[in-house]
């Protein structure tokens, strides 16, 4: 197949440095002046993940990316996504579909086969859009990886991208960051590089015009960027890291705003159907891990998804949850489970399979009349329907492994669903005789103002707080996707950089 797109890269001097994030706003940049553009990532690692266009599964920063660009996600913007179900492995998805489960080393050498698959998505993507913007993971000169490297240089070099060198300053040893890959890099690899984009910088610009210069004279390469640190801009974050290592202390919770806990599960995923509740203006979210911060100021718990529901169930035991949170629900609090968070609610769980441990069976927390038994095959749809708990439409997404059933008379179905374009309808998730403890397996529910308002202003009632109009819902992103694209037009040497990339061949003028 012929390779017609040009192509930019990002590459990161580390994790966590502001890939995604640039490369998601010079999607958006590039669609502003004319260009039909699209993201790829030939492997990404996380647990946030949502299901594209043809119901496969990839990563929630090529979804990001994709939307920026104007575009609906497709699998071959992320080919390989690794999921991680435990320390040592994790779940591998090929073009949107579980392949199998390999443990790190077992992974290390399963990459070349892997490639031509890579290579397969890469070419279908560069026949369709006039620029390709590729990002990497991780360092870009890991060098102990770097034979069997599917992501970074290999694939740089592979696509002949022109490559930008994303640094995190706001880490500290900026200088050792960027002038340390760059020396790490071989002579191909430094030619791909036209520059070097330090992130998240804090205070006077001023203060780093040395620092510019000492890079620039040390490298013989180009700061094309220095970019201030912002939090105002609502963008998808790519997956649970921050949200794992978050260390900021909890928000005060109080009478005059709904509280929400959020368990902070050790594998917990797609963690991004909460965020929505973040911009509603009189809600506290709170991510908490110890059973003892689950006061009865919270009004709401929500248990959220998880890649590991058999080991996470255990660790619920372990750590004093399953009382802490039927003491919470006996106080007529509400509690919501999202997927594995649904599972987590009902009775027990089974695995026959050792889909996710060897464990065979574990008691889930006994708030649902449901028993969920893990299956080889994974569910991965798009979904529509209606939610009689609160008499309006609904639409989300499935990625779950087990099937659950309910085995008792009380309560009733969360909702009616069927994935479009067809016929057949289903019930899904449950809902407690007095509707207080809800279950279920879309995410993205939340995304929709109906549900997401009638469910906070039932809270908002229950402690005499006046009903409020929902904010608008996710589709309020696009809007944050221009305010990106401007941060980095105003604080990126835009026109230098697209002016290095075509001088290589690059991008089309």
């Amino acid at each position: 197949m012929k390779r017609d797109a040009k192509t930019l890269m990002f590459l990161g001097t580390g994790s966590d440095v502001g890939k995604s994030i640039a490369a998601t706003a010079f999607c958006r940049i590039l669609k502003r002046r004319g260009y039909r553009v699209a993201p790829f990532k030939a492997q990404n690692m996380s647990n946030n993940s949502y299901v594209t266009v043809e119901g496969g599964e990839i990563g929630r920063a090529q979804v990001a990316q994709a939307e920026a660009a104007g575009l609906l996600p497709s699998v071959h913007m992320n080919p390989v996504l690794l999921k991680p179900s435990s320390g040592q492995a994790a779940q591998v998805v090929v073009q949107g579909r579980v392949a199998t489960q390999l443990t790190a080393m077992e992974y290390h050498g399963y990459k070349e086969t892997l490639r031509q698959v890579v290579m397969d998505s890469y070419d279908r993507l560069s026949s369709q859009y006039d620029v390709i913007v590729l990002e990497g993971a991780g360092s870009c000169c890991e060098m102990n990886l770097k034979e069997n490297d599917l992501v970074n240089f290999r694939m740089a070099k592979s696509a002949g991208a022109a490559c930008v060198l994303v640094a995190d300053i706001d880490k500290g040893g900026v200088f050792a960051q960027v002038i340390g890959t760059y020396d790490l890099m071989d002579k191909d690899e430094q030619d791909l590089t036209i520059g070097f984009l330090i992130n998240k910088f804090r205070g006077d610009p001023r203060l780093f015009h040395s620092g510019i210069r000492i890079l620039e004279e040390k490298t013989g390469k180009s700061v094309l960027g220095l970019v201030p640190f912002f939090e105002d801009i609502l963008v998808d974050t790519e997956d649970s890291v921050a949200v794992q290592q978050d260390k900021r202390a909890l928000r005060a919770v109080g009478k005059e705003t709904v509280n929400v806990a959020v368990l902070r599960l050790p594998a917990i995923s797609n963690f991004t159907d909460l965020e929505i509740l973040e911009r509603e203006p009189d809600v506290v979210v709170n991510y908490i891990t110890r059973s003892g911060e689950l006061s009865s100021e919270y009004d709401l718990l929500v248990i959220p998804g998880t890649k590991n529901v058999m080991e996470d169930a255990a660790w619920l035991s372990r750590r004093g949850w399953k009382k802490r949170i039927a003491d919470f629900a006996a106080q007529g609090r509400t509690t919501l489970g999202i997927c594995g968070g649904y599972q987590l609610l009902g009775k027990e769980i089974e695995d026959p399979h050792g889909v996710e441990s060897g464990r065979g069976e574990v008691r889930g927390l006994g708030l649902l009349p449901v028993e969920t038994r893990l299956d080889k095959d994974k569910v991965v749809r798009r979904v529509n329907g209606e939610c009689p708990l609160y008499g309006c439409k609904l639409k989300g997404y499935e990625i779950h492994m087990g099937r659950s059933t309910p085995v008792g008379s009380t309560g009733r179905p969360f909702a009616l669903l069927k994935e479009p374009g067809k016929g057949r309808k289903w019930e899904d998730g449950w809902v407690s005789e007095d509707g207080r403890v809800i279950g279920t397996y879309v995410h993205g529910v939340l995304d929709s103002p109906e549900i997401r308002g009638h469910l906070l202003n039932r809270l908002r009632r229950a402690k005499g707080l006046r009903p409020r109009k929902p904010r608008q819902g996710r589709l309020a992103r696009f809007r944050e996707y221009d305010r990106l694209a401007d941060h980095f037009e105003r604080h990126c040497d835009v026109e230098k950089i697209i002016e290095k990339a075509i001088r290589k061949g690059q991008l089309r003028s």
